[in-house]
């Protein structure tokens, strides 16, 4: 298995290598255990200033090279993700936590990702342009140049993947910092598969570090675009400091996503989406659905029979095999969970299923009353708590779902389809899911959100990938200069 070689054990990769970071080393630490699993290599300020200047350096003839080359070693990542998916796959249950079928589908998304980026570098590049001069005009689309690459611990490998693997394909280097938590299945395998599918040195520094190496990386000047994954708190910080250095940062940011349940839906179809909405990945997703809107007629059942499924879905190791949940990042997140949902019965929500831990392993929680001042309701848990509030007309329905800063997807349920559809009009979301929940993912559709979610979908599809990572030049053309007046 190609995780098995000690290359990259106690190293980041830098200038096309395995070697030291000069922020020492830390483990890689299984969450459902305290296990360690080994140790990666961790990078410091100063690893950046040199991993800029090889990525900008590579990055210059790596533009250059005709398009099928670039589009070539997309495919072989592609297929080296389905090669390895196995050696991916445990690596994402040993050290994120994901139960076997995410882990599977993260190894998945970042094969199809390849895919889709690689029919990136054979797209148009440009337009011709009307003119009044006698002159060929034109718009062209050029690399970036560098592009920093920050993601989270939740989805390492797809929150990565989706933006290194185009920023590649379109001529760019990358510096990727993947969270030190889950640097392993977030950094160390994407640099494995790039390494083994043949991209030049350079074009993919992968240096996991703390929140020093993720300002080197946003304030160095070789770094032109920044591509962030993470909380609404330090994407403003990342936002704010890449706009005082005339960068374009690229924000994926938090969410607090409903599902409006209207009267006319099943209630034990619209409790299954409810339950994977909320409970999935221990609803450490930014998409998690944060908050659930029952039409009063039906309020009751849909409580009492989610409060039965999150009774019976087992909690435990997913090393195992037979957890629906496994545990939560660290004892932080433990901790954040637990205190809105103790923070919200205290504010008058009851507790219908839940709201104990053993470990790191938060129980699948639903949150009956819950009203917009409701901890658990009004902000992002990032745990596996379900706030379940009713509310009488349609009105009423966007006026709850409405009552939040963020606005990354909405789900809707009912059997009026249109009814849905138009009632998505009044809500602001990047995505919206009718007769769905919120959490889905696909690597050719546009991702992203509006509102403290993030800065639009920057993330995801052809035209996305081609805003997010290019620049666009106007280039003219005469055949004779001109003669002005002076």
């Amino acid at each position: 298995m190609f995780l098995d070689e000690a290359d990259w054990q106690r190293h980041i990769f830098i200038d096309g290598s395995w070697a030291p970071g000069s922020g020492g080393t830390a483990p890689a630490v299984e969450p459902a255990t305290g296990a360690e699993l080994g140790e990666i290599g961790v990078a410091d300020p100063g690893d950046v200033a040199r991993a800029a200047e090889s990525a900008a350096a590579a990055q210059r003839a790596w533009a250059a090279v005709p398009h099928t080359e670039r589009a070539a070693v997309l495919r072989r990542a592609a297929r080296l993700w389905a090669e390895h998916a196995e050696d991916v796959a445990w690596w994402n249950v040993r050290e994120v936590g994901a139960v076997p079928g995410m882990a599977g589908f993260a190894v998945h998304v970042a094969e199809q990702e390849c895919h889709e980026a690689a029919a990136l570098p054979g797209r148009p590049y440009g337009e011709l342009l009307p003119s009044e001069e006698p002159r060929l005009s034109m718009a062209t689309r050029t690399p970036a140049g560098v592009v920093g690459v920050i993601a989270p611990f939740n989805v390492p490998l797809i929150l990565a993947i989706r933006s290194v693997a185009p920023a590649l394909a379109l001529g760019n280097a990358v510096i990727l910092k993947p969270d030190p938590r889950t640097a392993v299945t977030g950094g160390v395998t994407i640099a494995r598969v790039f390494e083994e599918a043949g991209l030049p040195a350079g074009l993919l520094q992968m240096l996991p570090g703390g929140a020093d190496v993720g300002e080197a990386i946003v304030t160095h000047p070789l770094v032109r675009v920044i591509s962030f994954t993470g909380s609404t708190e330090a994407g403003r910080k990342v936002g704010e400091l890449a706009g005082r250095h005339l960068k374009r940062a690229h924000l994926e940011l938090g969410g607090n996503s409903a599902m409006i349940v209207l009267a006319d839906a099943d209630v034990d179809e619209a409790v299954n989406l409810a339950a994977w909405g909320s409970f999935f990945h221990q609803g450490q997703i930014c998409m998690t659905t944060g908050r659930h809107l029952v039409a009063e007629g039906i309020y009751d059942a849909f409580v009492e029979r989610l409060a039965a499924k999150a009774a019976g879905l087992p909690v435990g190791d997913p090393a195992g095999g037979a957890a629906a949940l496994g545990p939560v990042i660290d004892a932080g997140q433990r901790d954040k969970i637990h205190a809105l949902v103790t923070g919200s019965v205290e504010q008058g929500a009851s507790l219908a299923a839940g709201g104990t831990y053993e470990g790191l392993f938060y129980s699948p929680t639903v949150l009956a009353g819950a009203t917009p001042g409701t901890p658990a309701f009004a902000q992002e848990v990032f745990g596996p708590v379900a706030p379940v509030a009713r509310f009488g007309g349609l009105d009423e329905a966007v006026a709850l779902a409405t009552a939040t800063e963020y606005g990354l997807s909405l789900g809707i349920v009912t059997r009026d389809a249109m009814r849905g559809l138009e009632l998505a009009r009044r809500i602001p979301t990047g995505i919206v899911h009718i007769n769905d929940q919120t959490v889905s993912d696909e690597a050719n559709s546009p991702f992203g959100g509006v509102g403290a979610s993030g800065t639009g979908s920057r993330f995801g599809g052809a035209a996305a990938n081609i805003e997010a990572f290019t620049e666009t030049r106007w280039i003219t053309m005469r055949g004779q200069a001109p003669t002005y007046p002076f």
